[in-house]
């Protein structure tokens, strides 16, 4: 009896391990499923120079259920919604307002002698930290974009470095200020000037500025994919300015979408700076003696069909903007973006230093 006890004894232990072994199993995946793609990206997060970072995601960037959700109408939201995405529910806490600030910025449009599509961008701001991201969302095109920390209210000491911290760098997944995506449309923001926001209240999904640049990056192929997708939600305006998006794609049309009250107007300009260019309202909020719409003009102009990217990086650099002295010190322009439409990627040039140029395709097969 006691052989026949001791070997059920050693069964029942044997199923209570393989039992316990199951369990964590299940745990450990069921953990994985939920966060593995959130921590993949969190740990992808390198330094590339003094104050910009990179990181990849690929998965569910959570965006589809944020606009099923109704969206954010400002940052404070938004925080809401990104601080229970990452931690799935478990926390519940908004991070500090950004505070306004002003900024300027150029954007330029142009086609190269074999047909090639490009657009340049200049981001001016306080000296800042950057975010370069490459994301393959679940059910929508890739796209490389930037995003500065301050629109979400991170701090001026904030960093994404340890995992606490590139945790948070996550935000990127729901805010951007420029980018470009597999089906070469590229998207930017700039200030319009005037001094008062946009707050649309038609009952559609509400969207801020820097929201509404990772939905058209998602989901949009060109610029009319774009103004529709614009059209079907309420816009807000970011940190307390007004705004207007530069949008180019790979057929070469190129606008600028604007908010005149609450309504949209699309304006087709091959430049942008920080005036309004729509009939409605051109010109307004321009800086007396900003001649930098002027000047891109011109040098598009003179050059014509003959430019290539080394010309347009020349060009945005005639209108780099150094708030201290040279190189960048209390502010100016932080990056400079040379997207490839044609063939889709994204040159970024850190702080007016053309030895800091980081290069990121679009060209690999998806994973």
């Amino acid at each position: 009896m006691s052989i026949i006890k001791s070997v059920r004894e050693v069964e029942v232990m044997k199923k209570f391990c393989v039992a316990i072994i199951i369990f964590l199993v299940s745990t450990i995946l069921a953990t994985w499923i939920m966060f593995g793609p959130l921590v993949k990206g969190a740990m992808s997060v390198k330094q590339l120079d003094e104050g910009i970072y990179y990181l990849e995601f690929s998965g569910d960037d959570g965006f589809d259920e944020f606009l099923d959700r109704g969206g954010a109408a400002d940052a404070s939201d938004l925080a809401v919604y990104f601080a229970e995405f990452i931690s799935r529910g478990f926390l519940k806490q908004p991070a500090a307002k950004p505070q306004k600030q002003d900024f300027g910025c150029s954007t330029m449009a142009v086609v190269t002698t074999d047909g090639t599509r490009l657009m340049g961008r200049n981001f001016d701001w306080q000296n800042c930290q950057c975010i370069i991201s490459k994301v393959n969302p679940k059910g929508g095109y890739r796209y490389i974009s930037a995003f500065n920390p301050d629109f979400f209210g991170f701090g001026p000491d904030w960093k994404p470095e340890r995992f606490t911290n590139q945790y948070l760098a996550l935000a990127t997944l729901f805010a951007a200020l420029d980018g470009v995506n597999e089906k070469g449309l590229a998207v930017a923001d700039l200030t319009a000037g005037e001094n008062s926001e946009t707050h649309q209240n038609n009952g559609k999904p509400d969207l801020t500025t820097t929201c509404a640049i990772k939905y058209l990056l998602k989901t949009a192929a060109s610029v009319d994919e774009a103004v529709t997708l614009l059209e079907g939600i309420d816009f807000h305006s970011d940190i307390g300015n007004l705004h207007h998006l530069s949008i180019s794609d790979a057929s070469g049309r190129s606008v600028v979408v604007e908010w005149v009250g609450e309504k949209m107007v699309v304006t087709d300009t091959p430049i942008v700076t920080n005036h309004y260019l729509c009939p409605e309202n051109f010109g307004a909020g321009r800086n007396e003696g900003d001649c930098r719409f002027e000047g891109l003009q011109t040098i598009r102009d003179s050059l014509g069909t003959s430019i290539d990217i080394a010309q347009l990086l020349e060009a945005m650099s005639s209108v780099w903007q150094f708030w201290g002295q040279e190189p960048v010190t209390n502010g100016g322009t932080q990056w400079t973006a040379l997207f490839n439409l044609t063939n889709p990627s994204a040159d970024y040039i850190w702080q007016c230093d053309t030895t800091k140029r980081f290069h990121f395709d679009l060209l690999n097969t998806r994973k």
